[in-house]
């Protein structure tokens, strides 16, 4: 089945930003407790091996995302990374928390990026953990050719694939969003109100799963979207998935880089 270009709630620019950040915040949990960024990193640590770099440059951050998560599996492997998270619409606050949780290998930055322009002189390698399916092909395209064009290291990260046992787990994130709201972090009072006594986020998250599940670019899209892209000469795109531990569920990553 091919992806389709749906629109997510949290994309929509009247979307409020409580919920949103609900949202995310839930997202950042779940993502944390599963423990699936971690099993994403062996494509990472190749690019970062082949081309020496010890910085990330976190793109369409979010609510901060696995990065933390991410930064502690790398320091595990001896690989002593920095990340800086940043979005085009930064949360502040998600970011300061995300900060905490990351022991100082996690900062971020305040000022507004646009992954499809970033200023060449910021460097590392360039990563979008969860976000990508945000994008329709023509900007998902326009951020990979950025990176090629300035020859940056780029590695994006999906743990959610169009699989039926996703969908199946996706169904029921009523329940998972009622359970788990107390644990979200930064913390806000008003989630009480739009989960316990009016539940909002629950349809919210729940509708902008399905919709994520059915955006999300499988590997043959993905070998698309850079097929057209020109790379210099030695440029590597490592295009492929990841299983999740024993389950029957996969997350798919595209990485390109040209090695030092």
């Amino acid at each position: 089945m091919r992806r389709m270009q749906l629109v997510e709630l949290e994309d929509l620019p009247w979307f409020p930003a409580v919920l949103r950040d609900g949202g995310t915040a839930f997202l950042e949990l779940a993502e944390r407790l599963s423990g699936h960024g971690r099993g994403m990193v062996a494509p990472l640590e190749r690019a970062l091996d082949a081309t020496g770099h010890t910085e990330l440059l976190d793109l369409c951050s979010g609510g901060g995302g696995p990065a933390a998560t991410i930064a502690d599996e790398l320091k595990k492997r001896g690989r002593d990374v920095r990340v800086t998270l940043t979005d085009l619409h930064p949360n502040v606050e998600a970011f300061a928390h995300a900060a905490r949780l990351g022991s100082g290998r996690v900062v971020g930055r305040v000022e507004p990026l646009d992954a499809s322009a970033v200023p060449p002189e910021i460097d590392g390698v360039r990563t979008v953990f969860n976000a990508f399916h945000h994008l329709p092909p023509e900007l998902a395209r326009k951020v990979l050719a950025d990176a090629v064009t300035h020859g940056k290291p780029i590695a994006v990260f999906e743990v959610v694939s169009r699989e039926l046992p996703m969908l199946l787990g996706l169904l029921f994130t009523p329940l998972t969003v009622t359970l788990t709201m107390p644990l979200w972090r930064p913390f806000r009072w008003p989630w009480i109100l739009w989960t316990w006594v009016v539940p909002v986020i629950q349809p919210f998250v729940l509708w902008d799963g399905l919709v994520s599940w059915l955006r999300v670019y499988g590997v043959d899209e993905l070998r698309e979207l850079v097929a057209d892209i020109p790379v210099p000469e030695g440029w590597v795109w490592d295009i492929g998935t990841v299983q999740h531990g024993g389950a029957p569920i996969h997350g798919t990553y595209l990485v390109g880089y040209k090695p030092r």
